[in-house]
């Protein structure tokens, strides 16, 4: 592994032939969680079976919060009190009308480090995934429908719905972009509840979504890991 600065962002460079993003192979670019390190998903590069030469870039949220493992990362702030509040009154947590202030300015750097990676690295949009977990999947969601790039897939592992006065109209403009979306039924960061109207919202706008629950919280299993290498394969090794 070796790390990039990319559009002001530190990125961690995996996979290719010499397992530090070396090649031309296809390209994954996921996006990491609230309150995680900016190293969080890097071991899934070691651990996903796709195809030989797949790179793998990791990008590395700009705050840096006082909380959490090691140096706990973030793209935007979080309201936490609300967070309390909601748990402590037994209210389902519903982001889906959120529009978060620090999203815009997040999408604008993040599509400026897209466009330099597509630069940098020779990754061609038609073999590039983008995606990730958490906060991450929300970004990623966001970025995929802000740009008219011809990406091969978006994964959506513990998302939720954010933004939909903002997203819902951009949806139908991704008509039959795959997506892999995946959440744990047991989930008390997001609930699952949320997860179903992406999924529905994704789908209703004509998104073609591999669903993936399963019996657990705010994480990645293995059998989801399993899953989305076949997902990556399937949607980089299309012609």
């Amino acid at each position: 592994m070796r790390q990039e600065l990319v559009g002001g962002l530190k990125i961690r460079v995996s996979g290719g032939i010499d397992g530090h993003g070396g090649g031309t192979g296809p390209v994954v670019v996921l996006l990491h969680g609230f309150g995680a390190p900016g190293d969080d998903l890097v071991p899934l590069a070691d651990v996903l079976n796709v195809p030989a030469g797949t790179r793998f870039l990791f990008p590395e949220g700009p705050l840096s919060l006082s909380f959490g493992p090691g140096d706990a990362r973030a793209w935007w702030l979080i309201d936490m009190a609300r967070i309390a509040q909601d748990r402590a009154a037994g209210r389902v947590r519903d982001l889906s009308q959120d529009i978060p202030k620090g999203l815009a300015p997040m999408r604008e750097q993040m599509l400026n480090v897209l466009k330099e990676i597509e630069q940098k690295f020779g990754a061609d949009p038609k073999k590039t995934v983008l995606g990730g977990f958490s906060q991450g999947a929300m970004l990623s969601c966001d970025l995929m429908l802000h740009t008219d790039r011809p990406y091969a897939g978006l994964v959506q592992l513990s998302g939720t719905l954010l933004a939909q006065p903002v997203w819902g109209p951009l949806l139908p403009k991704r008509k039959h972009l795959p997506v892999f979306q995946s959440h744990g039924v047991q989930d008390e960061i997001l609930p699952y509840v949320g997860a179903e109207r992406l999924r529905d919202a994704l789908s209703q706008a004509g998104l073609s979504v591999e669903w993936h629950n399963f019996r657990g919280g705010h994480e990645i299993p293995r059998v989801v890991m399993q899953r989305l290498g076949m997902f990556i394969t399937k949607t980089v090794t299309q012609t």
